[in-house]
């Protein structure tokens, strides 16, 4: 009965942690709440602003003394909220567009091969006169798609909860810029990305969805858009056209930035661009369809220089905006609304371009288009936008003189000016709903700063409004006294978005406290099942030459504890793979140190470090991927150097070492399945990884550059191989689990029976981890091998040292620290990093082309985890097999389960504490400005991780336990206590 229970012990440690994860989750990532209000034509009336008729009025002409600015006799039936600026809107999306795929290279301090691939766009912006112009957009981090195409229409922050939803988009409930089109009566036309499909799925007069999430797929989706982008352009039956193109997104998440595919695709982009603008061109003369039409083309996030975007590094939220009006030049706005970035290029010619915040997207394009802005939007009315399109009422000639210059200068800043005030209202009307409504809201002190801020700006408008029906009769300027409204509801807005930013989520303290308690719960549970374990030992006094054991336990604690306390700070966490590889270079020195004094192993502690420091090197070149101006970077799939790319030898190695590697791994598997000890199906199980690793020898032979084979096996080598290793891995599993449910195992040693279930086990995981890690995954594989036998070898010389004494553990600690320390840092070396951009969302497309949601989730943890918590929890019974000793000890028969019982649970013990300590960290960090583009994807990471080595070890602790021999081991020990 013993047995039984230790056997189930794990289950209630995992029921534990899945309450407590999901208790502190639903306080941490509670996402905002979303208020069921839209705007409408009428509300506008509420607002102290001007309504846009009567704008219309005092702005056109200041001769009517009787001009009202009683905004109730709103005429709504030829405007809403504001004037119209444009009849129609042309939206196009470029996907994971960088802001130096667009800005001119003089703009950066070095020219790369991807930029100026837009020439364009450049010559149209920069062009003397030109209505046209380059943004440099700030996105709001997660940059998932599905967060920036929320925030967009919404002009709302985007909640970290939704991103598990970016590849199942719900549709959008709350108030939005596309509804709004819809509601007042606004056509809208869709084609490309089907995430506009899902969030909106009964908005659009006509849609051209594709699917999104094949990456490996460049052109689907964008010869999709093309082929409905061009008919569109000359039919009159749509306000909106949304062209959503996927292809630089593709391109960066499978080869990279710095690729050919990638320059094809900006140029392809550029033909295309030139093409549009030529169509709405000759179409924008006088009663031509595009007279007053919009041009936009835009970026939703940028990308790192591997692809990956999800995080909020300036390259993922750095994108841009190219924006185009087919009237006239608009009026220079005042210099003090001017955010331009002017260069110089190699001509002398003065080029400049602009920023705005994606948060003020939404409501800009809603005044332009004279609909409601959306109800939630707490964004800013950008003027240099808006005033592109605004330029209609700049009518007269602007060559008349300055005088003329400066009144149509100041009718524009009179008509921005209503349009903030209305904008100002929105925003305040939205923070006090929200507030009232919301269960948490904003604080009565931040609620009260606010409305200081607006009473005041409402004030100064108060008397602007007297002075514009007044004074501008007797021909003084009215330009300070706008300006200084200007500042008044701009510096109302900045202190809403950057409130909103800094307090936005709702964090429920009391749920996260009761979650973060019974994950130390958990802890005593652990500790407690060790100590059972231990408990006939523990009863003895500690002898003297036990001592060594002694510091192997604090010295394991300490190592432990450091960890744990690094991840309290945000540049450690960024740098986490060199702690962990660190910390696991401090064990090996000390091992090395031992191994000397002892002289013994003395080799195997010599390659462990150097093993660390060719895992340091690698980690190096992961953590790479995130710097801009990494030199590491590398188009494949893997993370492996290329000095010089088109050298012949270097191209060689870079093929064939992983292959050498695989050998290597294959010869290792014949050694075993040649042993008297290998029998029945564990032979069977890894004679099918052999072979799996020949099929993986002839699909990375498809895809090499210097195999003269490969052009004829790329059809079978890239789709049907990596399926039949799928196959032959589920069908390895199947056999072992029969085996272990009906199967009778022969009579053989308890030790060589576990080593052939554990290799079987590992070996049965390995290819399929292999095939989707890409080229680097035999190299890893064969670096977990040697860092495990080291390992073993090293923790076998503790045993040897203390051999006939009486142990205070019946394992050691520090072994299984370094073993939980090696995954680690193996998670690192394969080039993932605990953020959205970390993850190889091409491994799960690896065999397949079309997107199923499970089947992609699965490979893609399968790839992320493989190697850092399936492999080494499996792997842990090497260590109890290392220190078992068949036979009588001091207190009788010792079963072998009874020491890979205490290292599942410490491996447990371990990974748990550093969950807990990162749970207090995003507690205590919850306000820090990073905390959903640093801290929340660690906790996410973390906890998913955690959850995974549980189930994984219960499943193991059956899986090795065997039938029948639990249950008589504990009676034999028990007898033997007595």
């Amino acid at each position: 009965m013993e047995g039984r229970r230790r056997r189930w012990c794990y289950w209630v440690v995992t029921v534990v942690h899945v309450v407590g994860i999901l208790i502190f989750t639903r306080g941490f990532l509670l996402t905002r709440t979303e208020l069921p209000y839209y705007s409408h034509c009428s509300d506008v009336s509420q607002s102290p602003c001007f309504s846009p008729t009567n704008n219309d009025s005092l702005s056109s002409s200041s001769s009517s003394s009787d001009s009202s600015i009683n905004s109730s006799n709103i005429n709504q039936d030829q405007h809403c909220w504001t004037k119209p600026a444009v009849d129609r809107l042309v939206i196009i999306v470029l996907d994971a567009l960088r802001f130096d795929f667009v800005a001119p290279s003089t703009f950066f301090p070095e020219k790369k091969p991807w930029m100026d691939k837009l020439p364009v766009l450049q010559r149209l912006a920069f062009k003397q006169g030109s209505s046209a112009r380059i943004f440099k957009a700030i996105a709001d981090p997660p940059t998932t798609s599905l967060q920036r195409l929320k925030g967009l229409t919404t002009g709302g922050l985007p909640t970290f909860i939704d991103v598990g939803n970016s590849f199942g988009a719900p549709a959008i409930v709350e108030d939005n810029f596309i509804h709004q089109l819809v509601i007042n009566g606004k056509r809208v036309v869709m084609m490309g990305d089907d995430t506009w499909v899902q969030l909106f799925p009964h908005h659009f007069n006509k849609s051209y969805p594709y699917p999104s999430f094949n990456v490996k797929d460049l052109h689907t989706v964008d010869n999709g858009c093309i082929d409905h982008l061009f008919p569109s352009l000359y039919q009159e039956d749509w306000d909106v056209l949304i062209a959503h193109f996927l292809g630089v997104d593709h391109a960066g998440h499978i080869f990279g930035v710095d690729s050919v595919q990638m320059i094809e695709k900006l140029e392809q982009y550029n033909l295309l661009l030139e093409k549009v603008i030529k169509v709405l061109e000759s179409q924008s003369g006088p009663g031509g369809i595009h007279e007053n039409t919009l041009l936009i083309v835009m970026g939703d996030h940028g990308q790192t220089l591997n692809g990956d975007h999800g995080g909020g590094s300036a390259e993922e939220v750095e994108t841009s905006i190219f924006a185009m009006s087919f009237k006239q030049p608009p009026v220079s706005i005042p210099p003090e609304l001017d955010t331009s970035s002017c260069e110089q290029d190699l001509d002398g010619r003065k080029m400049c371009t602009s920023s705005i915040q994606q948060l003020d997207f939404a409501v800009t394009v809603s005044a332009l288009l004279g609909v409601s802005f959306p109800f939630g939007s707490i964004g800013r009315v950008n003027p240099e936008l808006y005033a592109l399109g605004a330029s209609k009422w700049n009518l007269e000639d602007t060559g008349a003189g300055d005088c003329k210059n400066q009144a149509k200068l100041q009718e524009w800043v009179q008509n921005y000016v209503n349009v903030l005030c209305i904008n100002a209202w929105q925003v305040k009307r939205y923070i006090d709903v929200y507030s009232a409504s919301s269960m948490i809201g904003f604080s009565s002190e931040d609620l009260l700063h606010i409305s200081d801020i607006y009473n005041q700006a409402e004030g100064n408008w108060s008397n602007t409004k007297n002075f514009l029906l007044y004074e501008n009769e007797q021909g003084h300027s009215l330009l300070p006294a706008l300006r200084r409204q200007i500042d008044a509801y701009s510096n109302f807005l900045s202190n809403v978005s950057e409130l909103a930013r800094s307090k936005w989520t709702e964090f429920n303290l009391r749920m996260m406290g009761i979650g973060l308690a019974i994950m130390l719960m958990s802890v005593f549970i652990i500790f407690l099942a060790i100590w059972q374990s231990n408990r006939p030992q523990i009863a003895f006094p500690l002898p003297s030459g036990d001592s060594r054991i002694s510091f192997d336990v604090i010295f394991a604690f300490f190592i432990v504890a450091i960890r744990a306390c690094s991840l309290f700070s945000n540049s450690y966490i960024l740098e986490e793979g060199k702690v962990a590889i660190f910390l696991l270079a401090t064990t090996g020195i000390v091992k090395l140190q031992c191994s000397i004094m002892k002289k013994k192993m003395l080799p195997e502690a010599v390659v462990f470090l150097l093993l660390v420091s060719v895992l340091r090197f690698t980690i190096e070149i992961g953590l790479s991927k995130q710097a801009a101006t990494s030199l590491f970077l590398n188009v494949s799939s893997s993370w492996m150097l290329r000095f010089a790319p088109d050298h012949p030898l270097w191209t060689y190695m870079s093929e064939s070492g992983p292959i050498l590697a695989l050998i290597l791994l294959a010869w290792l598997l014949y050694r075993t399945i040649s042993s008297i000890y290998c029998q029945g199906i564990w032979k069977y199980v890894i004679m099918g990884t052999i072979s799996s690793y020949i099929l993986i020898a002839v699909h990375w032979g498809s895809e090499s550059s210097i195999s003269s084979v490969s052009s004829l096996l790329q059809g079978v080598g890239r789709s049907y191989i990596p399926r039949m290793v799928y196959t032959v891995g589920l069908g390895q599993l199947f056999l072992m689990a029969f085996g272990q449910l009906f199967s009778k195992e022969k009579a053989l040693d308890e030790k060589w029976s576990l080593i052939m279930k554990t290799t079987a086990m590992l070996s049965a995981w390995s290819s399929t981890i292999i095939i989707l890690s890409g080229q680097q995954g035999s190299l890893i594989a064969l670096a977990s091998v040697i860092g495990g036998y080291c390992i073993l070898r090293l923790d076998s010389m503790e045993e040897d040292a203390i051999s006939g004494t009486v142990r205070k553990l019946n394992f050691n600690p520090l072994a299984v620290t370094q073993w939980n320390l090696l995954a680690v840092c193996l998670f690192f070396a394969t080039g993932h990093w605990c953020a959205f951009d970390g993850l190889r969302y091409g491994a799960a497309f690896v065999g397949f082309d079309e997107f199923v949601l499970v089947r992609q989730a699965i490979l893609l943890t399968v790839e992320s985890f493989g190697f850092s918590h399936i492999l080494p929890i499996l792997g842990l019974p090497f260590l109890a097999v290392c220190r078992y000793s068949p036979g009588q000890t001091n207190h009788g028969k010792s079963s072998i389960f009874s020491l890979l019982y205490p290292m599942y649970m410490m491996f447990g013990l371990i990974t748990t504490t550093t969950v807990i300590a990162t749970l207090m960290c995003v507690t205590i960090q919850r306000r820090h400005l990073m905390v959903w583009g640093l801290f929340a994807p660690k906790f996410v990471f973390d906890v998913v991780g955690l959850i995974l080595t549980d189930l994984i070890i219960c499943l193991a602790l059956i899986f090795y336990s065997g039938k029948g021999k639990i249950e008589d081991d504990a009676q034999q020990n028990q007898a033997a206590e007595k």
